[in-house]
């Protein structure tokens, strides 16, 4: 019997772009990005990503958007990407009305089993903007530290969205993959 609750994961094909961008744009944009705790319209506006960007992404070698669906509705993803022997982890997103139930470890959990499974990869890098401080404390709970790396933020470039500040900047974390997700 199908219970419609269950996690399933499967990675993006090109059919899915739309609810891929949909869901993106829901979790970090707008009204309704303000309902979850992922919301970065305090920080920028305009876009967080776009029909082109996750096209590419869903086509590109060493590179996969994972879905994750209840009930055969998306309701998480998040883009995984081999980079030498790490794996790069980003464009996560959560439907901001199911946040806070655990699907965000989930899907971090199984992105990093993929990426240690499938590429071999020894660590998960990813990129926060700074002013993110409890996102950043939400990926150290689950074993990630900042490297002190640093890179600046792509102003003048709308496709990463239209900052509302003039001090973004991004934040490398790194985590070993032999440790285990909780």
């Amino acid at each position: 019997m199908h219970n419609p609750s269950v996690l399933s994961f499967r990675v993006a094909i090109g059919h899915d772009v739309a609810a891929v961008v949909s869901l993106v744009e829901s979790a970090y944009r707008g009204e309704s990005g303000q309902r979850g705790w992922t919301t970065e319209s305090h920080l920028l506006d305009g876009q967080r990503t776009d029909v082109e960007n996750v096209a590419e992404l869903i086509g590109s070698d060493g590179s996969l958007v994972l879905l994750a669906e209840q009930g055969g509705e998306l309701v998480a993803c998040c883009h995984i990407e081999r980079q030498d022997t790490s794996g790069y982890f980003g464009m996560f997103a959560v439907n901001p009305l199911l946040q806070r139930a655990g699907l965000g470890r989930a899907v971090l959990a199984e992105a990093e089993r993929l990426a240690r499974e499938t590429w071999h990869a020894t660590s998960m890098r990813m990129s926060v903007i700074e002013q993110r401080e409890e996102l950043i404390a939400w990926y150290e709970r689950r074993g990630y530290r900042l490297t002190g790396e640093t890179r600046p933020f792509p102003y003048g470039q709308p496709r990463f969205g239209i900052p509302r500040r003039d001090d973004l900047r991004f934040v490398w974390l790194s985590k070993p993959l032999d440790e285990v997700t909780a």
